[in-house]
């Protein structure tokens, strides 16, 4: 297509990019053991606190997030010059996306032609809406076209185009045979990049929080407040998005006047290019992480041991500085909630309560008709072998993406409107929070199939005619439907806490730089004679803000929904809802995910047809 370099990228500007991550690292490393210091103090405050009853009624499922594995032919824009070929292609479990010359190929085992971790990526199946998208990544700042030549391979209709775009990455572009084929590679592309983006956030590991708090600090120092889904993805793949937003005006600015042909030509480059610096960021900052976990591991021993025979004096501490700043900051911080922030909270919390709201009540209806269809299909005297063919494909709901479609979509349809609801906030992280909501659904769905399947093993037995087997099947759907319902009101009140924090405290903390930061010299002197990196000024500062800004968000909330049932600790107010118990920071696609079956606790002789025991575990 031309406009592409000779080389990407020569020794010297490999060499710069490494100094870059080194530079990157020294500045982001001491943010992240101070917010490690922070969980272990986290941890052991909740601990030491009052033990609230578990408020979860439905069983978790033990199998871990997934995709569902998605294969088939394609075409691919590819070559130079570019042109479009037959492959095959293979989305694996774990969110990644693999592309051979031919299914023998992939049947064999051998090395795929190209490969991708489908981390940030955006899919588009409008060809007018990638070719605008090109056109403003390199606009012609000449206005004369007359010498371009076309770029016609772009320019032919593409009758099921999937056009997979990065902002720091190169793009890919495929086609399908037919629109089914196309709808199909589309549900399960955003599969892919939301399992493969929002693995932080499911993670429930003390590491994964303090990794999110530092880089929310670390943009802070640089001036940078607000949310614009640069957390997507692992550790090493955040760090590098972050220096990626940091490196790329310089580049655009040394690097776009070089590039010569037509402007879509010359965006086709200016991607290729980027995705040299990204891959060789990308590792820098792997390796740098990896360098670092044998100090994290060591650091996180060592905090336990030094904090955990001082928590009570360290907390008694906190507590009392934070009740002195707080009365110090009160005046700035009541004025800055009433002036920026007041107005806009009830339409935020209304289009986050209704989104929410939406998404559930699809998932409750998914799961009444299936678990009806089970009931039916059991109370017909199917075969053995169809009602284990229903069995599976119950277990399979919350990893089917045609299906689960109607759920997030909900999501999906709300995002423009939550985005320039969120915008006047420095909010920009709309895709974030529309992964998190079908995050959300999707562990629901999947927590209430593996508890209707556990009871409804426990309660069919050989003793119960088929009439009777399909009576104990409805009850124990009248039974999971009550517990789906009080843990998504649960959930849903969670995730609105976590949501309107994450919009609003960012920009209240700016807000109130100018003036309260002042007031904090006052108090550093006591804060810092106790010697332990678990306590900062700084972070009791912003706990004092966030505490202050919860209580806004509870009385709307209130308001909203009811008084009752209101009771949410902020710890657990910002935690997500999909619990990855002993899960660190590395994402689960790195490490390679299968699904684990749950085994019946309870020895179940169903009657024929029914399937043999424990297959209506899924």
């Amino acid at each position: 297509m031309g406009g592409q370099p000779s080389s990407p990228l020569d020794k010297r500007q490999q060499q710069h990019l490494r100094g870059q991550v080194d530079i990157l690292l020294r500045n982001f490393l001491p943010c992240y053991r101070g917010q490690l210091a922070a969980s272990v103090l986290r941890k052991i405050s909740i601990e030491l606190g009052p033990q609230e009853p578990v408020g979860c009624q439905l069983l978790q499922s033990k199998k871990l997030p997934r995709v569902r594995e998605h294969r088939g032919p394609l075409t691919q824009l590819q070559g130079h010059p570019p042109q479009w070929q037959p492959i095959f292609c293979v989305l694996r479990g774990d969110g990644r996306l693999e592309w051979f010359s031919h299914r023998e190929e992939y049947e064999n085992g051998d090395r795929p032609l190209g490969s991708t971790a489908l981390t940030g990526y955006t899919v588009l199946t409008s060809q007018r809406e990638y070719l605008r998208l090109l056109d403003a990544l390199c606009p012609d700042s000449s206005g004369d076209h007359a010498q371009e030549e076309p770029d016609t391979l772009l320019e032919m209709p593409v009758s099921f185009p999937l056009f997979l775009q990065h902002p720091f990455r190169r793009h890919l572009c495929f086609s399908a045979a037919t629109g089914e084929m196309q709808r199909a590679w589309r549900l399960a592309l955003q599969g892919g990049i939301r399992l493969r983006g929002t693995v932080l956030q499911r993670s429930q590991a003390p590491a994964a929080r303090a990794f999110l708090d530092a880089i929310r600090l670390y943009r802070q120092q640089q001036g940078h407040f607000g949310d614009d889904n640069v957390t997507l993805g692992s550790d090493a793949e955040v760090l590098t998005a972050v220096l990626m937003q940091e490196l790329q005006p310089a580049l655009r600015a040394q690097t776009l006047p070089s590039l010569r042909g037509a402007p879509r030509a010359r965006a086709w480059a200016w991607t290729k290019l980027l995705d040299a610096v990204h891959a060789a960021v990308l590792a820098g900052a792997s390796a740098g992480l990896r360098a670092f976990q044998p100090e994290k591991d060591e650091l996180l021993v060592g905090l336990e041991k030094t904090i955990r025979p001082d928590a009570d004096q360290m907390l008694r501490l906190r507590a009392r500085v934070a009740g002195r700043l707080r009365a110090a900051v009160q005046g700035p911080l009541d004025s800055c909630l009433h002036r920026k922030v007041d107005a806009q909270l009830p339409p935020l919390t209304q289009t986050l309560l209704s989104t929410v709201e939406a998404e559930l009540a699809a998932v409750q209806t998914l799961l009444t008709q299936g678990m009806g269809r089970l009931s039916r299909h059991l109370r017909g005297s199917p075969s053995g072998t169809q009602l284990r063919k229903e069995v599976y494909s119950f277990g399979e709901m919350p990893w089917d993406p045609e299906l689960m479609q109607i759920c997030y979509r909900e999501a999906e349809q709300s995002q423009g409107r939550l985005g320039q609801l969120a915008a006047p906030f420095g909010f920009f992280g709309t895709q974030s929070l529309v992964f998190g909501a079908q995050d959300l659904a999707q562990q629901l769905m999947a927590d209430a199939v593996a508890t209707f399947l556990q009871l409804a093993d426990q309660c069919l037995t050989t003793a119960l005619d088929r009439d009777q087997a399909a009576q104990q099947l409805e009850k124990v759907r009248g039974r999971v439907l009550k517990k789906f319902q009080s843990d998504s009101g649960s959930a849903r009140r969670q995730f609105i806490h976590g949501w309107l924090l994450g919009i609003f405290l960012p920009f209240v903390l700016s807000q109130l730089e100018p003036s309260c930061k002042a007031e904090l010299s006052e108090f550093e002197g006591e804060v810092l004679a106790v010697g332990s990196p678990a306590l900062t000024i700084e972070g009791i500062y912003e706990e004092v803000v966030r505490g202050v800004l919860l209580q806004r968000i509870n009385g709307e909330l209130t308001k909203a929904l009811g008084a009752s049932n209101m009771s949410c600790t902020l710890d657990g107010c910002l935690e997500a809802p999909w619990d990855q118990a002993g899960a660190d920071v590395e994402t689960e696609a790195q490490r390679g995910t299968c699904s684990r079956q749950p085994g019946s606790s309870t020895e179940i002789r169903p009657l024929c047809p029914l399937p043999p025991p424990g297959t209506l575990q899924s």
